[in-house]
Parts: C-alpha cells; structure tokens; sequence
C-alpha cells in the first residue's frame, strides 16, 4: 500500500478505503491483498500537485535531463508527468520549445519531431498519445544540443529594447511608387541572386550595428556545417572589399 501512495499517508488510507470497499467479502469479511490492491486502483497515485511546485520540478527535471543528453532520465521524467495526469499538450509546447531553445539547428529535424508529436497527441488523444511524447522526449535527449539559436535572439532582442530604432536602410527598402525612387528606396540594392555564390557584399544591419554578430553556431550537429558556409561567405565578401 506505501508503494501505491508513494509515501503519502492520506493518499494510502484514501487507496485503502477504495480497496476493501471494491474488495469480496468471503465469510462475512473483506478479503484484500496486494493482488486487489493492483487491480482496483490500476495505477499507482503519484505524489503530483499540477498546480504546485511538484509540476514545475518535473518538467524541470524533465528539461535538465534531455538538456544533459540522457535519455533514460528523459522518459521516466516524462512517464512521471503522463502518468500523474499531466496534460499532454502542455508537456508537448515544452519540448517544442526545448527543441528551439537547446538544440536549435544542430538538428533542425528536432523541432520537426516535436511539432509532430504535438499533433499526434492532439490527433489521438490519450492514452495513445503517450508514446509520440517518449518518441519525441527520447529523440530531444540524443540529438546534438546547441543553444547558439536561444542566444542569437536573446542578443538581438536586448539590442532591439535598449537602442533608438534603427530605421532601415534606403537600400533594403521597397520603391513601389516614383516618390519613394525619387527619395532613394532601394537605391544601391544588391540582388543576391545576381552575384557570384549569391553572395552580395552588402550590409543588412542599420549602420549603427555594423558588424554586429548575433548567431554565433557550435562546431556540434548540423551547425558545424552552418559555420562553414558562413566563414565562407565572409572570406567571400573581404575577397571582393580589397
């Protein structure tokens, strides 16, 4: 019975009650054992407060531990909350954002399989949905983790907030009447397309953050490959300044 409570003594006496109450009675007596136990509550009362600090401290695990790429923790995080009557679509926005946030594009894939395991549970609903959660939950916790994409946002929005807004520069604005080509929109445009490599030696920043750099990818998964073009492209555009 403790291990049906989890340890909790109100949640025992309350298992307790429902069990000799669902129990036969064999020569004027309630009969119970551990076998009536497992059948009449079915499933074990987790120690789970939805509303309380419990539900912020398993996600949180849950988080940490696919953050610290260990699957086993992940799914038994996640069993944890599903079983205790967690709702799924919260757990699925979480690894949503978990995929954008501390993967990012190490794995683009990562956010892809999470948007599906969104849809899945919302599709089936539970019970059924339990499984494209740990699929997903369990593809977090291997996949490459960079948080490059996090930080790239977190810098240009404090950017963004702090400094006077920056207007666009004449060159990246659209002239669709005579009056805004007589006033230089899009004067001095560079169509990409029309440059070697696509690549036009052209700033897209306001001139007050000129040379600012805000995504700065890992040498980890998919954005290994995403710095080398992007070391590339910048060799690129010093080759055609000298």
């Amino acid at each position: 019975m403790r291990t049906y409570a989890n340890g909790d003594a109100r949640s025992a006496l309350n298992l307790l009650e429902l069990t000799v109450a669902s129990a036969p009675i064999v020569d004027g007596e309630h009969r119970i054992d551990a076998d009536r136990v497992a059948q009449t509550i079915q499933r074990r009362a987790l120690l789970y407060d939805k509303a309380g600090e419990e539900h912020y401290n398993l996600i949180s695990a849950l988080h940490k531990s696919m953050r610290n790429s260990d699957p086993d923790a992940s799914v038994y995080w996640l069993a944890r909350m599903v079983e205790a009557g967690e709702d799924p679509l919260y757990i699925a926005r979480r690894l949503v954002r978990f995929a954008s946030e501390d993967i990012g594009n190490a794995d683009p894939q990562a956010l892809v399989v999470s948007i599906a395991a969104r849809d899945a549970v919302h599709f089936m609903g539970m019970p059924e949905g339990n499984t494209a959660l740990a699929q997903a939950a369990l593809y977090l916790a291997t996949a490459p983790k960079s948080n490059a994409v996090y930080e790239a946002y977190s810098r240009a929005a404090e950017d963004a907030q702090k400094d006077v807004a920056e207007p666009v520069p004449l060159h990246l604005r659209n002239a669709p009447t005579k009056l805004m080509k007589d006033l230089d929109y899009g004067k001095g445009y560079q169509y990409a397309h029309n440059e070697a490599d696509a690549i036009a030696d052209m700033s897209c920043l306001p001139p007050a953050l000129e040379g600012r750099r805000y995504y700065e990818p890992r040498e980890r998964g998919f954005e290994k490959e995403i710095k080398r073009r992007l070391d590339g492209w910048e060799q690129i555009k010093k080759s055609r300044r000298t």
